[in-house]
């Protein structure tokens, strides 16, 4: 590993100003930074800890219902904070889905949106792929199990946060800051991008320098409910095969508006359009929920190895939406 100096800010503009460095890079839980350094696959001049502010790490509860995450605060603290599994069971059912009770401890929430891809050959220090800056997508004619169904190509990656489908369906709000502009606010659903979206070495919008310092969940007036169900191949801390998160506001027994986002399956969360439209207005029985699982899969063009994850997801759609109707 390439030797790095490791500096500790103590407020968020000493960070930033740091990060202007060209080869400096943020640390925070460090759980899928440091793999990265191990394998290779980054090579920093310095770390900059972003464990020391006050206040990065504070979950807050506005009175009109509004939710505000620090991007320090860890996966465990999602997790166990009882009033957000009351208000917003979605958020805690996706923190207890990641890894081990270990790494949720230390992880962030910052650091699980903005992680990079756990594709094979991305992870394989010997291969230059498509996003290490190659020419080409192994995965495309090669080993594809774990790939995009759904926005693939040139790369075909999928991303691998939890949070973000469960965030992205409560229609939340990234804050991101940097030493040379102002502090903005960007719609969690618009701050990934697929490959095809200009830089295909990113899957963010965000550029260098620049930091997630919290996450925005605005106040959601009525019945809603909501709920997040992933899948995993052998060990209970394994990364999606595929995920669905489900926010539905329920006007008696009909969904009057809903949001449907897929993980595992895309680049990015993956916001299933067809099945929102196929479910707004409607009572949801297992028939319609089908109806809408049809529609969230219709523009899936699996590779060679992942056809799997049609059926498998449509599967966790129909399971969804009977936990949203009180039927699971």
């Amino acid at each position: 590993m390439k030797t790095f100096e490791l500096h500790l800010p103590k407020t968020l503009d000493e960070a930033l100003a740091l990060l202007e460095a060209p080869a400096a890079t943020p640390l925070a839980g460090g759980q899928d930074l440091l793999t990265e350094l191990k394998e290779h696959l980054v090579a920093p001049d310095a770390l900059v800890d972003l464990r020391g502010f006050q206040g990065a790490d504070k979950i807050e509860l506005a009175a009109d219902g509004a939710l505000s995450i620090g991007a320090g605060v860890t996966v465990a603290a999602l997790e166990h904070h009882a009033e957000l599994a009351r208000r917003w069971p979605i958020l805690a059912e996706a923190a207890a889905s990641i890894a081990s009770p270990q790494i949720r401890t230390q992880a962030t929430v910052g650091g699980n949106l903005c992680q990079r891809p756990r594709c094979w050959y991305y992870r394989n220090e010997a291969l230059v792929c498509l996003k290490k800056g190659g020419t080409e997508c192994f995965s495309y004619g090669g080993h594809n199990k774990y790939n995009a169904i759904l926005g693939g190509g040139p790369s075909y990656i999928v991303h691998p946060s939890d949070l973000a489908p469960a965030l992205v369906a409560l229609d939340a709000e990234v804050e991101i800051a940097s030493k040379k502009a102002a502090r903005r606010r960007v719609k969690l659903a618009s701050f990934f991008t697929l490959p095809a979206e200009g830089d295909v070495l990113r899957e963010n919008v965000l550029v260098p320098g620049e930091l997630v310092t919290a996450v925005h969940v605005p106040a959601h007036a009525g019945n809603w409910k909501s709920t997040y169900l992933k899948f995993k191949e052998r060990s209970s801390f394994d990364w999606a095969l595929s995920a669905v998160a489900i926010a539905a506001r329920m006007d008696g027994g009909k969904i009057a508006e809903v949001r449907v986002v897929l993980g595992g399956v895309a680049p990015r969360p993956w916001r299933a359009s067809g099945a929102e439209r196929v479910l707004t207005g409607r009572a949801v029985d297992d028939a319609v929920a089908r109806e809408a699982g049809d529609a969230a899969l219709a523009g899936a063009e699996p590779l060679s190895g992942n056809a799997y994850k049609i059926p498998l997801t449509k599967g966790l759609i129909v399971k969804a939406l009977r936990r949203i109707g009180g039927r699971a």
